[in-house]
């Protein structure tokens, strides 16, 4: 994940505020000693109250009424009224919905009721309360299901339906938040997602685990809910009122950091959907601005008071209520050491015009007779990336992974750059799909368009992993370094000590991220939200794999050293019980877990628990320097050998992730076609901050052929080493950014992948949108290819490359070899292009034989040629009548016939190879 040099502009993107006074330090908060309850009040047991208006205060929002004040049965949130007109209760999707998503429940998408006759929402069973064990979130209850507990409906770990009379709109739903040291927690529910006030209020009741509890009846599918909370600092008191109040304040914050405003409507946690964002212009347009959001003594620019006392009931995302059976179809569970990935965005792998036209440019291509045209109105969605699928599989690849799909803070418009945190590292929810990603945006939509998207692609043999991020939230940090000034809607609301790290001055740390916030993994209930959160997207949103960001946070313990103590605050724990935890449910579900071993604070790559997969950047450092002619030539054969030292010990090569690209960095062709960033460049491929410097690029002294031959060389090197392979979504295109190497903000046509690449021969002349809307030009790094017209100078290529993985047994293997021939494993042998030596430190040019025949597969050759001389390869060690066959060469002079041979049509070679500078060959004992 790259970062950002400053606070992005845009509702909602103040609350990432610089922590000044913490920024690059983390402290511990020390054990937390909770406050005994004496200030709970004692209440009587009461139904739900219908909310009129409260008094005249500053606070945001057209200010519709619910209703009278008065006690009486309500109607469900969001089934029809004389004010509200209902819609079918399977909403269809929007038509003509440009790419990028509304940020946001449209009118159009209100919640539906699944009956005609309206619903009454009611508490029942309010003397078990504060006994109960209802899990975390919101639950439609089965029925037949007790009191005392619950289960989430249709969650099955088959993904196969359940019944739908399971659950019905007047079936029981229970909601639980963790918040063990409030004094009071309020379970709101609204009619709308901006403008209104709550429609229904229910006190929950604490149990002995901290949990606050309540089951309501009539809040089924659709319904609508947040919640308001008071504790040490700001005590229940009977003058309080919504539109904002300061009765029974008395702290920003309590000893142990925690900060509860009970004027600040707090999103669930665990919440399955949530309505809009922090950047959501429906915030924008109830009149709402970030500063809203803000607690503290300052003085409200807008509404001159104190920042703590505005009321954000009428702007504050929601969590919704989804009861959904839809299957995700069956888990593929691919061995590890056969997967290789593809990393992209959603959005941006479907959003480019040229998708609606896919199926027909491939038609008759071998490996693609499957692919469609994508539909538009699905382009940017999942529903996009499920119609894709057969594009991914055609392709060879086994895996999609995904950047981040939970719920986070951005826009996704198109137009918005610079402002709309594209990529979706802001996580505001960890069980909700970003519903700026769905086609479908009504309630329970994306859920269920998730599903779908997850069912496309195991249909395909295709296993889905999702990037997540749990080392911080989007809750942002203290502005300006300020302890009393911060902006929660979420977690931070209801348990600040337990979810986040903090000074002893109670200052908010990212020193680990970078990013406002970071999060107290010595916390259980920390780590039971990632452990909840990813099985539930494994059990019912169906996802395969988890790739982890900025790992090395979840195996940090900040309470177990002094505030202070900023050594002990930085100490890794490979052991650490979250990581391992993590590890036994991956183990236990048969899914993959990948860690991205780097923070701010560590370099950890390969001291993850066996088990772990992770990203190995010693890879992808090693084989970029020694493709361009420089680094280590021990560092790039440790690295094309599967890392052992690092990895020996992890559970095989398999667990060492090897790429060269990412999504954070320069294309393969970027690689090839810059010495350095472009980041300044005018929209749509700029500007951009941050982004490294040292990319280990090489622009190939401005030969376009050499690019094109150098892209094929690190795609070869890629497919051939030790490891599973990943490869970023248009790298198999020669997709460019014209340079830019941190593009985390820029939803524009020139990120988005341009499927007219797949049929062209001089793919960087073609036009970046060819619709014409937008006028811009692709620098031309690549010029005209000898590939036939029509024909990309890559795609064939890397498909024969993955393809060719996917078959021989050679590269597929979960152990390492030995360092003898016929010994029944699959050695890597490293020499000599003459096959007199063995490699030395500084070698340009390196013979690897791979001898794959002790596993039922071939023997190949890989002769890396990394200087400006033609170098002639030995061949030799033929045996059993079997003969050398080049298979692949990425030099220029073989590009008109594809760069790639099958075994049965390649040329015999006896004796010596050439080849040509910087490039790679390789040859087949067959």
């Amino acid at each position: 994940m790259a970062r950002t040099n400053g606070i992005p502009d845009g509702v909602g993107k103040a609350l990432v505020a610089l922590a000044a006074a913490g920024a690059g330090v983390v402290t511990v908060v020390s054990a937390r000693r909770l406050r005994p309850l004496t200030n709970l009040r004692a209440r009587r047991p009461r139904g739900p109250r219908v909310l009129g208006p409260g008094p005249e205060r500053a606070q945001i929002g057209s200010g519709r009424s619910a209703g009278p004040d008065v006690e009486q049965e309500v109607p469900m949130a969001g089934t029809p009224t004389d004010d509200q007109p209902g819609s079918s209760p399977a909403p269809s999707p929007r038509s003509g919905r440009a790419p990028g998503g509304n940020n946001g429940l449209a009118a159009d998408d209100r919640p539906t009721a699944s009956d005609d006759a309206p619903a009454t929402i009611r508490p029942v069973d309010e003397g078990e309360w504060a006994t109960a064990s209802y899990p975390l979130g919101a639950h439609a209850v089965a029925a037949g299901t007790s009191a005392s507990g619950s289960s989430a409906a249709g969650a099955s770990a088959s993904g196969s339906s359940t019944s739908g009379s399971s659950t019905s709109r007047t079936s029981p739903t229970t909601f639980a938040v963790h918040a063990p040291a409030a004094t009071r927690v309020l379970l709101e529910i609204y009619p709308s997602a901006t403008g209104t006030d709550a429609s229904v209020e229910v006190d929950t009741h604490r149990g002995h685990d901290g949990i606050w509890r309540a089951r309501v009846e009539g809040a089924g599918h659709g319904t609508l809910y947040g919640y308001r909370v008071w504790g040490p600092g700001f005590e229940p008191h009977e003058d309080w009122s919504r539109g904002g109040s300061a009765a029974g304040f008395s702290a920003d914050h309590d000893e142990v950091g925690n900060r509860f405003n009970p004027n600040k409507v707090l999103l669930d946690p665990y919440a399955r959907e949530i309505t809009h964002n922090l950047s959501s212009s429906l915030i924008e347009a109830e009149g709402g601005t970030p500063e809203d959001f803000a607690g503290g003594p300052d003085t409200h620019a807008q509404h001159g008071r104190p920042r703590r006392e505005v009321d954000t009931g009428r702007i504050a995302p929601k969590g919704i209520v989804v009861v959904d059976e839809t299957s995700f179809g069956t888990h593929p569970h691919l061995l590890s050491e056969g997967t290789s990935i593809y990393e992209g965005h959603t959005h941006a792998m479907t959003a480019h015009p040229s998708v609606t036209t896919l199926g027909d440019d491939l038609a008759g291509r071998r490996g693609f007779s499957g692919v469609r045209n994508v539909d538009d109105e699905a382009r940017g969605t999942y529903k996009g990336v499920g119609q894709l699928a057969p594009y991914l599989k055609g392709l060879g690849l086994t895996t999609l992974e995904l950047l981040p799909v939970q719920a986070t803070d951005t826009t996704a418009r198109p137009g918005d750059d610079g402002t709309s945190n594209y990529w979706g590292y802001m996580t505001l929810a960890f069980f909700a799909p970003n519903r700026d990603l769905a086609c479908d945006t009504s309630p329970g939509g994306p859920t269920r368009e998730f599903k779908e998207m997850a069912r496309a692609l195991h249909e395909q043999g295709i296993e889905l992993y999702i990037d997540v991020v749990y080392n911080h939230t989007g809750e942002g940090g203290s502005w300006g370094g300020d302890p009393a000034t911060s902006a929660f809607v979420s977690l931070g609301g209801f348990a600040t000590a337990e979810y986040y790290v903090q000074t002893d001055d109670h200052v908010l740390v990212d020193g680990a991220t970078g990013t406002g916030n970071q999060v107290n993994f010595s916390s259980e209930a920390s780590q039971r939200l990632v452990l909840d959160s990813l099985a539930y997207w494994t059990d019912v949103m169906g996802v395969d794999g988890f790739r982890f960001d900025l790992a090395p946070v979840l195996g940090r313990a900040p309470e177990d050293s002094a505030r202070e103590d900023w050594e002990g605050q930085k100490e890794f724990y490979p052991l650490h019980p979250l990581l391992t935890s993590i590890r036994d449910l991956a183990a236990d579900r048969r899914i993959e877990v990948i860690a991205e071993a780097w923070d701010l604070w560590g370099y950890e790559v390969g001291n993850f628990p066996a088990g772990w997969g992770e990203w190995n950047g010693r890879f992808r450092d090693a084989v970029r320097d020694f493709l361009r002619g420089e680094g280590s030539t021990m560092a790039f054969v440790e690295q094309v050998n599967g890392d052992w030292p690092h990895f020996h010990d992890q559970g095989g090569p398999a667990r060492s992730i090897n790429f060269v690209t990412a999504h954070d960095g320069f294309t393969m062709l970027d690689l090839v076609s810059y010495n350095d960033k472009v980041n300044d460049g005018e929209p749509p491929f700029g500007p951009s901050d941050g982004g490294s410097d040292d990319n280990r690029s090489w622009d190939s002294g401005g030969d376009q052929a050499l690019r094109r031959a150098r892209l094929r060389s690190f795609l070869t090197v890629l497919f051939l080493a030790r490891g599973v392979p990943m490869i970023v979504a248009g790298d198999e295109l020669g997709r460019t950014q014209n340079g830019n190497n941190n593009p985390w903000s820029l939803n524009s046509v020139g990120m988005w992948t341009n499927y007219g690449f797949a049929t062209s021969n001089r793919p960087t002349q073609l036009p970046v949108d060819p619709t014409g809307q937008v006028e811009a030009a692709y620098h031309d790094n690549v010029g005209e290819a000898a590939t036939p017209e029509g024909t990309s100078p890559f795609l064939p290529f890397a498909q024969a490359l993955a393809h060719l993985r996917r078959v021989e047994p050679a590269l597929r293997q979960r152990e390492w070899g030995g360092v003898h021939l016929d010994d029944g494993d699959v050695s890597y042998l490293f020499g000599s292009p003459d096959a007199s030596r063995g490699t030395q430190a500084g070698d340009r040019a390196v013979r690897v034989h791979i001898d794959g025949s002790p596993v039922g597969g071939h023997d190949y050759l890989m002769c890396v040629n990394m200087t400006t001389d033609v170098v002639d390869f030995a061949l030799g060690q033929e045996h059993d009548g079997l003969r050398w066959h080049r298979v692949v060469d990425t030099a220029p002079w073989a590009e008109e016939q594809g760069n790639v041979w099958p075994t049965a049509v390649a040329e015999v070679v006896e004796g010596d190879y050439a080849v040509q500078p910087w490039t790679v060959a390789v040859l087949q004992l067959a």
